[in-house]
């Protein structure tokens, strides 16, 4: 009998001891209360709601559960603000697909492939422009034209000062005009409207005549060379590029 009164009174104890602890922890609604009352803070130290109400529960109901919230005030938000901003300084790979498209033609001139292109351009500031710098390789073109203008109006002021009866010999000079038609303006980069300015781009190179209706080149000597209606002055280097051939019947100088 001794022995059963003994565990009923140990049993009594620990049953009391166990219902003080119950109510010495928080409730699940002053944990939630406090959630709602800092939840900016709590979150910010990377807590869900869910571990949040979980460490409250076990802690005294006189304990505040927000007390690790000044440790993580303000120190992980500034590396999330400040790593995404290089970035966004950048050309996005649309920009850069953009102006492969605009400028093909001239990008393709300077010997960059596309993906070359596009890595050059990704590492560029967006209000950068990547194919700004081949334009200079162009400027020199219309310069030189100058000097070649001034010589073909003598011809046309010489016959003007004789009389209509000497203006059918001075009519033989134009073969001179018959190449004009031949040299019209170029239509993409690296095509010249000269000899010379074609030179100039490549001087260790043969310089070809390209007619453009047909897409064959011809080389100087040949009949071709430079009479063709439609045509300009372009480097050997640069036909393969543009999709130019060199003609079947002819041999290179």
């Amino acid at each position: 009998m001794d022995r059963r009164f003994v565990i009923l009174v140990c049993s009594a104890a620990m049953l009391g001891l166990a219902t003080m602890a119950a109510a010495q922890q928080k409730t699940a609604k002053q944990c939630n209360d406090e959630w709602t009352a800092d939840k900016a803070t709590i979150q910010a130290s990377g807590k869900t709601k869910k571990v949040f109400i979980a460490e409250c529960r076990g802690q005294a109901a006189a304990a505040p559960a927000a007390a690790p919230k000044p440790a993580t005030t303000a120190a992980p938000k500034s590396p999330k603000t400040a790593a995404p901003s290089p970035a966004a300084n950048v050309k996005t790979a649309k920009q850069c697909n953009d102006e492969w498209t605009t400028n093909k033609a001239t990008i393709q001139a300077s010997k960059k492939t596309k993906k070359e292109f596009m890595a050059e351009c990704r590492t560029q500031p967006a209000g950068a422009s990547t194919t700004a710098a081949p334009a200079p390789a162009a400027t020199p073109a219309p310069a030189r034209p100058s000097t070649a203008a001034p010589t073909t109006p003598p011809p046309t002021s010489a016959p003007a000062r004789q009389p209509s009866t000497a203006a059918a010999p001075p009519t033989t000079p134009p073969p001179a005009t018959t190449r004009a038609p031949a040299a019209p303006a170029p239509t993409a980069a690296g095509q010249f409207s000269t000899e010379a300015q074609a030179k100039v781009r490549c001087p260790g190179d043969t310089v070809v005549w390209v007619n453009l209706d047909s897409k064959v080149y011809h080389f100087a000597g040949t009949r071709n060379y430079g009479t063709t209606k439609s045509g300009a002055y372009i480097c050997e280097k640069d036909t393969a590029a543009a999709g130019f051939r060199a003609a079947k019947n002819e041999k290179r100088p």
